[in-house]
């Protein structure tokens, strides 16, 4: 292998009812530009006594990119915002100097049986920006740029890459693109991103130089040069990345920050209740012992 790349498989964690595939942070690169972490969610499948429940919990310094193949997620938070995410929907939360969220199968699917595939995935925040307020954005699959290329149908779920622009932009120079392969096909990957990039193989396999990365593995190269890929028939890959943030970010549960203050800050901020709140939910999260 290359020394400018790096083969990630995927470590599964269990959140209740639902397992997950986490692929991000690694012992050898704790980020991809400004991706921080990244959770496969499923594939499963739920049904009635078996839903996707993720009690209150917080966050400061990031945002929260939710994404969706198959079902559906109700989010809540702490500002006020209701969203149902749907397949191909994009859901991005930022949580700045601090904000609490829940996400729930949605009460109106709770009588049926339902697919639940999809990644989350965790932007940190330039440093000036990490105090900001709290926001979230909501977009629509209707609205992300869908193309076709040779047999490749791609998606740019956010950010900038093959000379187009998402609706979510973020706060640093960033992409993210949904690919599917109806056929066999290479695409190249010369001049069409900036940064870091990941290859997150959701179905199938891509082949690059003399290397086979399958299903549950992530490929991170550190540069975009040379870079081309053969995605098999029917393979479904997600790119992730961008330019590098210029200090180190740290992680202490669902905290980012440059500080460790911060993060200790925040901490306490939570075990003793001094976080907003979800408007009518009074579940809580402890944080593990282990922090």
């Amino acid at each position: 292998m290359a020394n400018n790349k790096l083969l990630v498989n995927e470590r599964k964690a269990d959140l209740g009812n639902f397992m997950v595939g986490r692929l991000l942070p690694f012992r050898k690169k704790r980020q991809v530009g400004p991706f921080t972490f990244i959770d496969h969610m499923g594939p499963s499948t739920l049904s009635p006594g078996n839903y996707f429940d993720v009690d209150q919990h917080p966050h400061i310094g990031l945002s929260t990119l939710t994404y969706l193949f198959h079902g559906e997620i109700e989010h809540k938070d702490s500002i006020g915002s209701r969203q149902i995410i749907h397949p191909g929907d994009v859901g991005f939360m930022t949580a700045g100097h601090g904000v609490t969220h829940t996400e729930r199968t949605p009460a109106e699917r709770r009588k049926e049986s339902m697919k639940m595939h999809g990644y989350q995935v965790w932007v940190a925040l330039p440093r000036e920006m990490e105090e900001m307020e709290p926001q979230f954005e909501y977009h629509p699959a209707a609205d992300i740029p869908t193309w076709m290329q040779d047999s490749l149908t791609l998606k740019l779920v956010a950010g900038n890459a093959f000379g187009k622009s998402a609706p979510l932009q973020g706060f640093s120079p960033l992409f993210m693109v949904d690919i599917h392969a109806r056929e066999k096909s290479t695409l190249n990957l010369r001049n069409q991103l900036q940064g870091e990039v990941a290859f997150v193989i959701v179905e199938g396999a891509i082949e690059e130089e003399d290397m086979r990365v399958e299903a549950g593995q992530m490929l991170i190269s550190k540069t975009d040069e040379q870079c081309e890929i053969t995605l098999e028939a029917g393979a479904r890959v997600l790119l992730f990345g961008g330019a590098p943030l210029p200090e180190e970010r740290y992680l202490l549960w669902n905290f980012v920050s440059h500080s460790k203050e911060r993060l200790r800050e925040a901490k306490e901020d939570w075990k003793n209740r001094e976080f907003p709140v979800v408007a009518g939910d009074d579940t809580y999260i402890p944080i593990p012992d282990r922090f």
